[in-house]
């Protein structure tokens, strides 16, 4: 066992935004037994936001732009590629996510945001 050593990078003052994490769920039921198919909500979490970079490009005659998030996030289980990540009223679609030096203490996860 690794004795613990203080981190400033992963202060918990720097996880100050919140996200909520969803996947698309067909065919399941609401409470009341009703279908329900769309965006479900799974889990809400405090991260820490990095830009990854900014794209600006053209393609077939208009301007295309591609933004991408880190996303940092205490280590929890459950989370995979099939969901996105809705912050601020944004939606990003999850590229990759890593458990960062394998030590089950952080999550990284990169995101495209949808336009």
């Amino acid at each position: 066992m690794k004795p613990f050593k203080y981190n400033p990078n992963n202060h918990s003052g720097h996880f100050r935004h919140r996200v909520m994490f969803q996947k698309y769920s067909s065919g399941g039921k609401d409470p009341d037994g009703f279908p329900v198919e769309g965006w479900q909500d799974v889990k809400a979490a405090w991260a820490m936001i990095k830009t990854l970079k900014g794209t600006e490009y053209f393609s077939a005659s208009s301007t295309q732009n591609e933004n991408q998030m880190r996303f940092i996030i205490h280590y929890t289980e459950g989370l995979d590629e099939d969901m996105r990540i809705l912050y601020d009223n944004r939606e990003f679609d999850i590229e990759s996510i890593l458990n960062d030096e394998e030590e089950n203490r952080t999550l990284t996860i990169i995101g495209n945001e949808k336009r």
